[in-house]
């Protein structure tokens, strides 16, 4: 099936709703009507084929703007000046229209279980929809029928309340779970899925809510607790039932890595759930590679904040270690995780199909720290020039879902991180947690207020919960989860903390990837002699660091960011929304109306 899913996208192009929110009043002649259409499974699944476009692509899959990695240019949200928008930025409905048509028309279908099979399908895209919205907006209008724009009670509908929304998120996405077939397909929705979707939006929600006590969720509202015991449920029962596991072809120093440089997504269905599918030869590509290797890409780069979080080989806390703020990138990359020499250069480190070590490039990466997640053949680094897969949803982040929902819910056992966060650590050939132990000596470098640690948590699971954010931070680094998590956790003013990178000590020559070749100069006066390519005036544009003449890159030196927890934690609704509706929709608090 390999291909379908993004090619036939165009198929019935004229049939679909997603280019514009002036919905659908009547079908032109020249065109198919729904009345005569999803009779059989070969429309519907035409039909249906569009609404993969609601998933993520592209960048939104192998980049991240948040703490942990950053890029030129913070974003507005990091910075804290976001400002309310006339229209658009997200407010966009026209996809849950197709959703609805679909589900408006299945009695057009005589097959019970085919019209079965795609009730499923649509409203497995319909719980997705609303939980990109919740997650963004809070409350938000529930539409569950296609509306027209002459349907003004519809348009003028008010804002339903969260838990509302997610009432009828849950009611889909069982119906999902119920009748989307349960056989392993890296590029098509089926029940597992679902149950990875649910997994995910609930964990959400029961931490939010749990976290954000400001908002009112309404007196009949399921507490924090229902919420992560459902979690609970079907992480669980994904772990047990499901047939997925975790990927360890290749062993410690190279399984990790494989799952974001195997070219077909397909080739990983022990552990990749859903996945993009790409290929050159159909024109089916983005720039994964570009990005990493370029200098006008943004030049993305991991941040030292994130590179102290990955603990020692042996288990132990590199942050323990004395002297750890001012080792050099070839001390601190030495005997740590193996995830971290799987996520960005380190010494030793190859390009795919080349034997020549490869040092970190501050042309390409701000901080110094190169991410390599999805960084193929040399050859590929053209824009648009790759093709790897990109993954949506794998099965680590259920065992991660389902160890934080325990931890925050009261309920974990040493028996549960075994089979959940110990999996992840076994594949990285790392020690196991041990909960007792976390939770009787919590890291101090995780709480650490000036390196933008967590402040909200507390009681007899603080340390385990704390290493179980550690282990969500490395073994998700770099694929789209850090906003929302910290969104979540209600730890925005982290973002007003700085952004550093790698650490030097003063002007001279340094050999990064310790194979005897000087990489990069970095002087004060006149440029130096050194026949290197990579020459930086410390103090200028291109190489800041913290304390003027040595300490970490800090490109963003003398930048204050500021978070506002009365207001940022939710986007603001369009002022042109809120007009059109005379007053039904309400703003988000905090936010300008006008």
């Amino acid at each position: 099936m390999k291909k379908i899913a993004y090619i036939l996208l165009p198929v019935l192009a004229g049939f679909f709703f997603t280019g514009c929110d002036d919905l659908l009043d009547a079908v032109p002649q020249d065109r198919v009507s729904p009345e005569n259409f999803f009779r059989n499974e070969k429309e519907l699944r035409a039909f249906g084929m569009n609404m993969y476009a609601m998933l993520p692509g592209g960048a939104d899959l192998f980049m991240e703007d948040a703490d942990t990695y950053i890029q030129m240019g913070l974003t507005n949200e990091l910075k804290g000046t976001r400002q309310t928008p006339a229209s658009g930025e997200g407010w966009s409905w026209g996809s849950l229209r197709n959703v609805n048509t679909m589900l408006e028309y299945l009695p057009n279908c005589s097959d019970v279980a085919v019209r079965a099979k795609y009730e499923g399908f649509a409203r497995f895209f319909r719980a997705y929809f609303y939980f990109n919205m919740v997650k963004r907006y809070g409350d938000v209008p529930w539409y569950d029928k296609p509306v027209g724009s002459a349907d003004a009670e519809a348009l003028n509908r008010p804002r339903d309340s969260r838990e509302f929304i997610m009432g009828k998120m849950i009611e889909d996405i069982d119906v999902a779970i119920a009748n989307l077939p349960d056989t392993k397909s890296a590029y098509e929705i089926t029940k597992f899925t679902a149950m990875a979707l649910k997994s995910r939006f609930l964990l959400f929600e029961g931490t939010f809510r749990k976290y954000h006590t400001e908002f009112d969720y309404g007196a009949d509202a399921h507490s924090y607790q229902w919420y992560l015991d459902e979690c609970i449920k079907v992480s669980e029962e994904f772990i047990d039932k499901s047939g997925y596991t975790i990927h360890t072809a290749g062993g410690a120093n190279k399984a990790y890595y494989s799952l974001f440089t195997t070219p077909n997504a397909s080739d990983n269905t022990d552990e990749v759930i859903l996945a993009r599918d790409y290929n050159v030869a159909y024109n089916v590509v983005h720039s994964a590679n570009n990005t990493m290797q370029s200098a006008t890409m943004g030049r993305h780069g991991m941040t030292r904040k994130m590179v102290a979080s990955y603990l020692m080989a042996d288990g132990s806390r590199f942050t323990d270690k004395a002297g750890w703020e001012t080792m050099s990138f070839a001390e601190e990359t030495q005997n740590r995780d193996p995830r971290l020499a799987q996520t960005i250069r380190t010494p030793g480190y190859t390009r795919l199909g080349d034997k020549t070590p490869c040092a970190p490039n501050f042309v390409y990466c701000l901080t110094g720290y190169h991410p390599i997640k999805y960084v193929m053949e040399a050859a590929k680094d053209i824009y648009n020039g790759s093709d790897v897969d990109l993954i949506i949803m794998r099965a680590a982040e259920v065992y991660l879902n389902f160890a934080e929902a325990k931890a925050e819910a009261g309920t974990l056992t040493q028996a549960d991180l075994d089979k959940s966060i110990n999996r992840l650590r076994e594949r990285a050939g790392m020690p196991y947690l041990d909960m007792a132990a976390a939770n009787a000596n919590p890291d101090p470098f995780l709480t650490n207020e000036e390196w933008g640690g967590y402040q909200n948590v507390t009681g007899a699971n603080k340390g385990v919960i704390l290493e179980i954010r550690r282990e969500r931070a490395v073994e998700l680094a770099q694929e789209g989860f850090r906003y929302y998590d910290i969104m979540r956790w209600k730890e925005g003013k982290i973002f007003e903390k700085q952004y550093y990178g790698m650490y030097f000590p003063g002007e001279g020559e340094y050999d990064l990837n310790s194979d005897g070749v000087i990489d990069i100069v970095l002087y004060t006066g006149a440029v130096p002699a050194t026949p290197v390519a990579a020459k930086y005036q410390i103090g200028s544009n291109d190489f800041i660091l913290s304390e003027d003449t040595s300490g970490f890159v800090n490109q963003y030196k003398g930048i204050h960011c500021t978070w506002d927890e009365d207001r940022d934690y939710l986007y603001p609704l369009p002022t042109s929304e809120l007009k059109l509706t005379d007053g039904a929709l309400v703003q988000n608090p905090g936010w300008d109306n006008k």
